[in-house]
């Protein structure tokens, strides 16, 4: 086995617990194409994901929350890697969302725009938000509906959206004050 196809297995077997099964072997193949560091890192409030470029001897950078449900980190995973496939076209002389961004974050997506790979409501919401796609998944109220009911107590269980609740249901909003 090459020293490509060893790399390209080892990113496999760590790719399988957090993304679908039909993504593993292109994102695999990515990782080392495009070079990039994948790291997972815990839960953050303020994102799902980054990406930074290559600075001080660096390879590309791209961070990912552990606790994502695997239609969440495999679209929040390409949305970074489409900043590396753009950062590599335009270095830093685009806007971080913009058309370029646009436009390598379709390109990356389209293999994958599949019933054969995601499910029809998830298609149907991922396939909506790429007309036009935002600085955040989550800005996109029906994809972010549609992948929250992915989510599983492992990924995010405490997360109850009201309109999932049964009429007549009653509850409490607790609000924080630090």
């Amino acid at each position: 086995m090459s020293l490509r196809e060893q790399q390209i297995h080892r990113n496999s077997e760590i790719l399988r617990k957090y993304i679908p099964e039909f993504a593993v072997p292109q994102i695999a193949i990515w990782i080392i194409e495009f070079d990039f560091k994948l790291k997972i890192t815990k839960e953050r409030s303020t994102k799902l994901g980054d990406y930074t470029s290559p600075r001080d001897g660096l390879n590309h950078t791209i961070t990912i929350n552990h606790n994502l449900n695997q239609y969440s980190f495999f679209i929040t995973l390409v949305h970074e890697i489409a900043h590396l496939h753009t950062f590599n076209k335009h270095r830093n002389t685009v806007a971080p969302h913009g058309q370029e961004w646009k436009e390598s974050f379709r390109i990356l997506m389209t293999p994958f725009l599949s019933t054969d790979n995601l499910p029809i409501d998830v298609l149907y919401a991922l396939r909506k938000y790429l007309q036009n796609p935002a600085a955040a998944s989550c800005s996109d109220a029906t994809l972010m509906r549609t992948l929250k009911l992915y989510d599983t107590h492992e990924t995010n269980g405490h997360l109850i959206l009201l309109e999932h609740l049964p009429y007549r249901t009653h509850f409490y909003i607790m609000v924080l004050v630090f």
